[in-house]
């Protein structure tokens, strides 16, 4: 969604301006606002994901008297360790379905109360029910947002509109492919295109010897979503892997000509939840602003005034407007099945894939 800043700009969006209003605190709930009167909460999160929105901790403190302060990590493993050397310091935390199990089963987070979640019956059941996020039939985590890493390429220069994961591998496009500098993701996109799980590929010969092959087709690596615009502008590449959120900013925010596709073979998804840690200080307050935070009042906002991934509420996505290109990529259900979601993987398979890739990158650079 296990990155660093640079290597998680899909979770890095543009500041973005505009202030929820009265319509937020109304969209809180009055009887809700009682139990969680004044206090504060901290708030575990990547920098500048959505639960720092300045405009929408404003609201959420006008509303409910309570505080919202953060503490943010550069990587999964970070915030990991952050919970393990500071019990009590938490009150909610940003996991996802690759680490969300690993919190619970460490005992760093606890189950969710999800009736004190009003709008818990409006997520997606796909995302809200997975095992990614449960464990023993309770909820470790709430389905929060959700996304995919597929291909991106320029309408511009690329047709017919690919629909194959072969597209990268097309000596049409030689020089012209661009992958992220990202073993996982490199991993993954390999044991696709060789019909395997890309979570526990059987086969990681075969995915490198795949892998390999891309060496005439790569034209750079890149690592960050500023740096993938400014390379698509200045027309280093045509077609590359890249993130469902990003590619919808890409094409409103910055107008450049971005078409999007889940290949017929399949691409990676992700979603990411919205967790209790163990002894919050502040537990009510914890499970309030999580229902803020999935509230379409403030999905609206964060979405169309600066740019967010695709809401685990179903309700929250049918609010965008129809013309919202996030709102259309994240629409296409045959898609969405082709999807494989990213799940826990284990310290040895992180290291093979690692070594994978870093074997890889030395080639492509000779």
């Amino acid at each position: 969604m296990s990155k660093s800043i640079s290597r998680i700009t899909r979770r890095r969006f543009v500041a973005g301006a505009g202030a929820l209003g009265l319509g937020a605190a109304g969209a809180l709930g009055a009887p809700r606002i009682l139990r969680a009167q004044g206090g504060k909460i901290t708030v575990l999160n990547w920098q500048g994901y959505g639960t720092d929105e300045a405009w929408a901790l404003e609201a959420f403190n006008k509303a409910t008297g309570i505080e919202v302060v953060h503490d943010y990590f550069n990587s999964e493993p970070e915030m990991i360790t952050k919970l393990r050397t500071n019990p009590g310091a938490y009150d909610v935390v940003l996991t996802n379905s690759a680490w969300n199990g690993v919190a619970s089963a460490e005992g760093l987070i606890q189950p969710v109360d999800t009736a004190q979640i009003s709008h818990f019956n409006d997520l997606n059941p796909s995302l809200r029910d997975s095992a990614l996020l449960a464990k023993d039939g309770k909820v470790y985590g709430l389905s929060w947002v959700w996304g995919m890493t597929a291909i991106a390429y320029n309408t511009e220069k690329v047709s017919p509109a690919p629909v194959s994961v072969e597209v990268l591998w097309d000596p049409k496009l030689a020089k012209r492919i661009s992958l992220r500098d990202d073993a996982i993701e490199a991993v993954s996109y390999g044991a696709i295109a060789t019909g395997q799980d890309m979570n526990h590929p059987a086969d990681l010969a075969k995915v490198k010897e795949r892998l390999l092959a891309l060496k005439p087709q790569i034209a750079t690596l890149w690592s960050s979503e500023d740096e993938w615009n400014k390379l698509f502008q200045s027309g280093t590449f045509d077609v590359a892997v890249y993130w469902s959120g990003s590619a919808a900013r890409s094409k409103t925010n910055f107008k450049l000509p971005v078409g999007y596709f889940v290949p017929n073979e399949g691409g990676i998804g992700w979603f990411d939840g919205l967790a209790v840690a163990a002894n919050a200080p502040n537990s009510d307050g914890a499970h309030r602003f999580i229902d803020y935070m999935v509230d379409p009042t403030f999905y609206v906002e964060w979405a169309t005034k600066v740019g967010a991934p695709a809401s685990a509420n179903t309700k929250a996505n049918e609010q965008l407007p129809a013309e919202d290109v996030g709102r259309q990529i994240h629409a296409d259900q045959a898609a969405i099945e082709r999807l494989q979601f990213m799940a826990p993987l284990s310290d040895e398979e992180r290291q093979a894939f690692s070594d994978l890739w870093t074997e890889v990158k030395a080639e492509f650079a000779k």
